[in-house]
């Protein structure tokens, strides 16, 4: 396969209705299989690339401790997806916030987003601790953690949301 056509192939297009189709550059083995909130630092799994990324498209990757997965939630049904405000975890003891201050997976898009450390890179395979997708999730993206993209100065958020994450982790 030529260059272009593997970067066609993979790079998704504009769909009919204007919008982008995008395709999976491979999928989550391994780890839980339901997508039960909470303790997924004990979590290890395994993303398989898609067989038409060549041996060469991890090569690197190795060097870093963590990688950035950008996946679908894939059980998530269209129809659940929220675009309004609503309780995090339907926790009416936390404020009612809107879908985009949240990072719930009834989201629009249905697109979750996940920094993980990496245990170990092999062929067309990369393994980590603590992804939060479950077994068979389509993956989206894969980035290294880079240091200058980390967020600079100050990192604020609102109290409900670090009791909601004090054991997500």
């Amino acid at each position: 396969m030529t260059d272009q056509r593997s970067r066609e192939s993979v790079a998704g297009h504009t769909a009919p209705s204007g919008g982008v189709t995008l395709l999976p550059v491979g999928h989550v083995r391994g780890g839980r299989k339901d997508p039960v909130d909470d303790g997924w630092d004990a979590e290890v799994a395994t993303i398989e690339l898609d067989p038409q990324f060549g041996d060469e498209a991890l090569i690197g990757l190795e060097e870093f401790t963590h990688l950035e997965v950008v996946y679908l939630f894939h059980l998530v049904d269209p129809a659940e997806v929220v675009t309004t405000a609503r309780h995090p975890r339907e926790r009416t003891d936390w404020p009612r916030v809107g879908i985009f201050a949240q990072r719930g997976r009834v989201r629009p898009n249905r697109l979750g987003v996940s920094v993980c450390r990496i245990e170990s890179v092999a062929g067309q395979s990369v393994t980590v601790r603590g992804l939060d997708a479950v077994d068979g999730t389509p993956v989206m993206d894969l980035k290294p953690v880079v240091l200058e993209f980390l967020p600079r100065g100050e990192v604020a958020q609102p109290a409900w949301m670090t009791e909601l994450m004090s054991a997500y982790w």
